[in-house]
């Protein structure tokens, strides 16, 4: 339509995305901002929005490139213009791995968690938008995640038990952040990671153009997100519920009544043992790696079956042994060392 200002409708877009989440905080809310148009954009618009001195700005320099520090110092610069705090959070102990990327994300948030408890912060705002949530989709279909992984990042989740995360954001597509952008005459950076074929985000990204000639847009990723969240939110409340009827704490881990969990939907029984394992394999000096396929292998081969005709099971999962006697119940707790001998109960 002639006379439309495409820039105003982006203004208001961002600030009706952004209003929630400010409205919801009772106290100072800390900003992630890397210098990626995404967080610029999250920053400006919420510099707009205010009020100032509840807004606080905060940039994690991971140490793995030479221009990071001058980069944050940017960020800084912008945001004392905006008239907002600002701090840099130095990664003092930066990896060079092939994990880099998954240890820089878990630095990044345990940084931007201390940093807003020093604030008094409850509330951190990052920018991620609906690229991020389709290449997040993407990447846990690949790897065979559960539906809880195909939710894909959650707008709103606890980042502590006192810090709550948001990402107002997901329902942007980055192109539009870029184009807010340039149109307040913000510069930003661009990521070299983000190109980086070393990454397996970033050799997805490269396929989604191809993949939206096909239909598979990011659009739809993220609506399968959104379906498969509203189904995993039903299913947790329900697990989160047997969980407290079937378990118990004991002196060595946990027990578990199997033969009122053996009667849920396998569904439920999947989360119930995925919650009892967390419970006892958080607690190991090694914790093991997740998979989905192994635990489902256990359960539906092996452990149900075995409860259902009231035989003795001994496995063990996630460095947790698993023990299952013939009156059905399920005990839980540190798996011995191997090559010890751990007599059975």
């Amino acid at each position: 339509m002639s006379g439309t200002n495409p820039t105003a409708s982006l203004d208001e877009r961002l600030a009706r995305a952004l209003r929630p989440s400010l409205a919801s905080a009772d106290g100072p809310v800390l900003l992630a901002v890397s210098g990626g148009p995404d967080s610029i954009a999250l920053m400006h618009a919420a510099s707009r929005i205010g009020p100032a001195d509840r807004l606080f700005v905060a940039t994690v320099d991971h140490g793995l490139r030479p221009e990071a520090a001058e980069e944050a110092a940017g960020v800084g610069r912008l945001a004392v213009a905006l008239g907002l705090a600002h701090a840099v959070l130095p990664w003092e102990s930066p990896r060079r791995g092939s994990r880099v990327q998954a240890e820089a994300r878990a630095a990044r948030y345990r940084l931007l968690a201390d940093h807003a408890a020093r604030l008094g912060a409850r509330l951190v705002m990052t920018g991620h938008t609906l690229d991020d949530q389709a290449e997040t989709v993407l990447m846990r279909l690949i790897a065979g995640s559960a539906p809880a992984g195909l939710a894909g990042m959650r707008r709103l989740r606890p980042l502590t038990p006192d810090i709550r995360l948001a990402r107002p954001f997901l329902s942007l597509a980055k192109a539009e952040l870029v184009a807010y952008c340039e149109g307040q005459g913000l510069s930003f950076l661009r990521d070299p990671s983000n190109t980086d074929a070393r990454f397996a985000r970033a050799r997805l990204r490269r396929l989604m153009p191809e993949l939206r000639t096909e239909g598979l847009s990011a659009a739809r990723l993220a609506r399968l997100a959104e379906r498969a969240a509203r189904d995993e939110s039903v299913l947790a409340e329900r697990a989160e519920a047997v969980f407290a009827q079937v378990a118990r704490s004991e002196a060595e881990g946990i027990l578990l009544e199997g033969a009122r969990l053996r009667d849920e939907p396998e569904a439920i029984c999947l989360r119930v043992m995925d919650r009892a394992l967390e419970a006892v394999a958080s607690g190991l000096p090694d914790p093991v790696p997740k998979r989905l396929e192994r635990l489902e292998s256990l359960l539906f081969d092996a452990l149900l079956p075995a409860l259902k005709e009231g035989r003795v099971l001994r496995r063990t999962l996630r460095g947790v042994l698993i023990e299952a006697d013939r009156q059905g119940r399920i005990h839980l707790g540190a798996a011995p060392p191997r090559g010890s001998r751990n007599p059975a109960r």
